[in-house]
Parts: structure tokens; C-alpha cells; sequence
């Protein structure tokens, strides 16, 4: 029945700042920006090298969300990089502190955690 991931939907706390974060720190393209004035609400639809994967939504006074420690709910976000040092370089260029690089104990893969404007944890993950 389900075929794949549509998208994935964020409301952040400073919109122009998470706009800045996701499309020139961490290179989505925009595909559509709606303002709806009856919500006083932005939607931002962004892909990644081609592909519809987050709608960003600003609120009016969104409630926080505890993330860590290991809250309930959403855990992080993930990425798949080529390269997760050169990756972690390119980020930490950009101002964004990411975590040390560890290895997933079952694939032998490079990972390693940063945040968006609201902490928000996102994963690079070597693949």
C-alpha cells in the first residue's frame, strides 16, 4: 500500500532563519512559497537534488517540542552523504557545529549529528 516518503513537514520557531539554514546552508531548492494571511503562516516547499522532501511551516507562537533526551516521537532526520568528513567540513565552513564522527557498531558506517535553528537533530549518514 504505502510507496514511499511524500514528505517531511517542520514547523520552526524564526522562518526566515530555518529558510537560510535548509536552502543556502544546507542546499534544498525552493519549489513553491505560499503566505497564507488567514493563518499568518508560511509554507515553504523544498527538494533535494530534485525531490520533494520538507515542507517548512512558520506559526505564530509554535509551542517547543522536547527532543533530547530521547523524548518520544521523531528521533532525527537523516542524510545520506558520500562522504561524512568532507560533509562535516562543509558544514562547520557554513558556522554549523556537528557532533565527532562515530561508526554505526552494525554497518560499519561514518554518522554524525548536527542541529537546525529550533535543534532539531539531523543525521549525515556515510551511504
Amino acid at each position: 500500500m504505502l510507496k514511499k516518503i511524500h514528505h517531511i513537514a517542520i514547523i520552526c520557531s524564526d522562518y526566515e532563519k530555518s529558510k537560510d539554514f535548509y536552502v543556502n546552508k544546507l542546499g534544498f531548492e525552493i519549489l513553491a512559497e505560499v503566505y497564507r494571511k488567514e493563518r499568518d503562516s508560511y509554507k515553504l516547499d523544498l527538494a533535494l537534488n530534485g525531490n520533494y522532501v520538507v515542507e517548512l511551516f512558520s506559526f505564530p507562537n509554535p509551542p517547543a517540542r522536547p527532543s533530547r533526551p530521547e523524548a518520544c516521537g521523531l528521533r532525527h532526520l537523516a542524510f545520506a552523504v558520500e562522504d561524512v568528513e568532507k560533509a562535516k567540513t562543509d558544514l562547520e565552513a557554513k558556522g554549523i557545529i556537528s557532533e565527532p564522527i562515530r561508526i554505526d557498531e552494525f554497518t560499519g558506517k561514518k554518522f554524525t549529528f548536527f542541529e537546525d535553528p529550533d535543534a532539531l537533530p539531523l543525521e549525515i549518514y556515510e551511504g
